[in-house]
């Protein structure tokens, strides 16, 4: 998977940052190898093919940028995320497939297997699990891989039985990453459906917040959010999350990036997208999706980051804004990379990830910080973090610990990224699955 790497210099002081409990895991990074490893480690294990006759009919359902300015320019950046079941070469073909659209069934409906489903809510409140009784969540939208030097199509990894073989081996894994993608469409459709000018940013994400964990059951580590709501306004680009006390109030002419994640036991979907509501952004909106879809098309198994990342600028570069009578062209921004994202790891691989190893033997220089490091090992894991939620807990009189924790690098954090003031940054993002037959944009909804 690809996302925003959060290793950028700060041109701003850090505010309410994210945090993340450290963990000593390396990988190289490369997309052919860590990737392809990424789905199954912490003990995973590939299982064994699955019985076609008793495979079932499954329904199924059909982009993450940015810009900002800086002295007259606007920048961007596109944002994608890749996760693979095991290394595979391919040949091939760039056309999407696109899914029908999940049909949502009657309240007294039955599925094929004779057990009722149940409908959603207004606003939602029932968990997804509950509305596909037997796992049988949506798919996301289905792509073939690009096609390589050669210029080889490869179809043939949709219709070879052994791919087909090697797709189902991992279906409980599939399902998992399906179910958080459902939790997430819901939740983003929901948030769009109220959020206005006037509201404040921090009851914009207990709000957002609030309704994810009810949707994904929320059920300690097997099941939650994945990190902190980011709500990053114009020129922050990323990480930034209100804490208590914090008044900031969402503008007009604000643009605003809602950076959420869910996860089912540690599958973790992270989707982002970009609201405003003066019309004169549209054109900075259009060149962020166009960028990440171009992204999209452009991810593949073996296919090298950087020639995702040189896709991406030649589609951003191309388009230019015009806002209050000035015309600029849309940059991206060069220190927001991607990196790939491991099972409850949100950042893993070849960037500077949220966890880093160190001593926890060196706790106890303060006597709170081993009390404050259960609290995260208890209800965070390797999963970010940011202090609202450890207020939420029932925390208090941490301030101390959790600095404790950082400088001895037990915890890593990750203050808000942000450009000159005055300028505006936007993004989308999705996560993509580089499952043997294709690739799957399990995050893709009807929004975006």
């Amino acid at each position: 998977m690809l996302s925003s790497a959060d290793s950028a210099a700060f041109l701003t002081p850090p505010v309410s940052p994210h945090y993340s409990l450290a963990k000593m895991e390396k990988t190289n990074g490369l997309l052919s190898e860590p990737l392809a490893d990424l789905l199954v480690v912490n003990g995973d294990t590939v299982k064994q093919a699955l019985d076609p006759a008793k495979k079932r009919r499954r329904k199924k359902k059909k982009s993450k940028s940015g810009a900002c300015d800086a002295s007259g320019t606007y920048f961007a950046y596109a944002l994608v995320h890749f996760a693979a079941g095991q290394r595979q070469q391919f040949e091939g073909g760039e056309e999407l497939k696109i899914l029908p659209e999940q049909q949502m069934p009657d309240e007294k409906d039955r599925d094929e297997d004779g057990y009722e489903v149940r409908t959603q809510t207004d606003p939602p409140s029932v968990p997804i699990c509950e509305l596909y009784p037997i796992n049988k969540f949506p798919l996301g939208q289905e792509c073939e891989y690009p096609p390589v030097q050669a210029g080889c199509s490869a179809v043939w990894r949709m219709t070879r039985e052994e791919k087909r073989v090697l797709d189902e081996a991992s279906e409980e894994m599939w399902s998992d990453f399906r179910q958080a993608a459902e939790a997430h469409r819901q939740v983003r459709q929901y948030v769009k459906s109220w959020i206005k000018p006037g509201m404040s940013m921090i009851d914009i994400c207990e709000r957002l917040e609030s309704c994810g964990r009810q949707l994904i059951g929320e059920d300690g580590l097997r099941a939650g959010l994945a990190f902190p709501t980011g709500c990053s306004l114009n020129h922050c680009a990323a990480h930034y999350t209100p804490n208590a006390g914090d008044t900031t109030i969402l503008r007009y002419d604000d643009v605003c990036k809602i950076d959420f994640g869910t996860h089912i036991n540690g599958r973790i979907i992270d989707c982002a997208f970009t609201v405003t509501f003066n019309p004169k952004y549209d054109r900075l909106i259009e060149a962020v999706k166009d960028a990440t879809d171009t992204g999209i098309r452009c991810a593949g198994i073996d296919v090298r980051l950087c020639d995702v990342g040189e896709s991406i600028q030649e589609v951003m570069e191309s388009y230019e804004v015009e806002i209050d009578g000035k015309t600029y062209q849309v940059k991206p921004i060069r220190n927001l990379n991607g990196h790939s994202i491991g099972q409850y790891r949100i950042h893993a691989g070849k960037t500077v990830p949220i966890v880093k190893g160190g001593e926890a033997t060196r706790m106890e220089v303060l006597p709170r910080t081993k009390h404050l490091l259960n609290v995260v090992n208890e209800n965070f894991g390797t999963l970010a973090f940011c202090r609202r939620w450890l207020d939420r807990l029932g925390e208090s009189k941490y301030l101390m610990a959790l600095k404790n924790l950082c400088d001895l690098g037990i915890i890593d954090p990750h203050p808000p990224l942000c450009d000159a003031k005055g300028s505006f940054t936007a993004q989308f993002e999705h996560t993509i699955l580089l499952r043997p037959t294709c690739k799957e944009v399990v995050s893709r909804g009807d929004d975006f």
